[in-house]
Parts: structure tokens; C-alpha cells; sequence
């Protein structure tokens, strides 16, 4: 499993919603962005998101950072602070 996090600064809590309610709604992500799940966590006192992101493979997740990548700002939750990507190499439920 392949993760990209992303980290947003100045989120605006209206564009959080509509960003679940999307997901939820069963739009699912952009065309052309293969992923194959996705976590959002938010923190509105400190006005951030995190947004994780899973790929079957490095090569999926790389042509979705494409995609996400020419987003227009408008259409994220906040400022895009930082991009951090890998493979997910521990995973435990307890």
C-alpha cells in the first residue's frame, strides 16, 4: 500500500464539509486519480487538515499526486502546506 499525506493550513470549514459530503456521496476523487481510499482528519481550533490518502502502487499514487497536483486552489479545504508520500510499511489495528 502506497499513502500520500496531505497537510492544509486555513481550512474553511464549509469547504471540509463539501469536500464529505462528496466523498461520501459516493463521487469519489477526481478523473484520473486512482485512489484507493482516503482518511480526513481535521483540527479547527488550529484551522488544519490532514488528508491521507492509499494507492495500490507507487505508479498509482504518482498519477494522482499529478491530478491533485493541478487542482485549482479553490477546490481544496485550505492552503496545501505540505505533501509527504511512501509506502506504508507497518499497519496495526488495536
Amino acid at each position: 500500500m502506497y499513502v500520500r499525506i496531505v497537510r492544509f493550513t486555513n481550512i474553511d470549514r464549509d469547504q471540509i464539509d463539501e469536500m464529505k459530503g462528496r466523498i461520501e456521496g459516493g463521487s469519489g476523487p477526481p478523473e484520473g486519480a486512482p485512489v484507493k481510499g482516503i482518511r480526513a482528519m481535521v483540527d479547527e481550533d488550529q484551522g488544519t487538515a490532514v488528508v491521507v490518502q492509499l494507492y495500490d502502487s507507487k505508479a498509482d499514487m504518482e498519477q494522482a499526486a499529478q491530478v491533485f497536483d493541478a487542482m485549482d486552489a479553490s477546490d481544496t479545504p485550505g492552503t496545501r502546506a505540505s505533501v509527504d508520500a511512501g509506502e506504508e510499511i507497518v499497519r496495526a489495528d488495536m
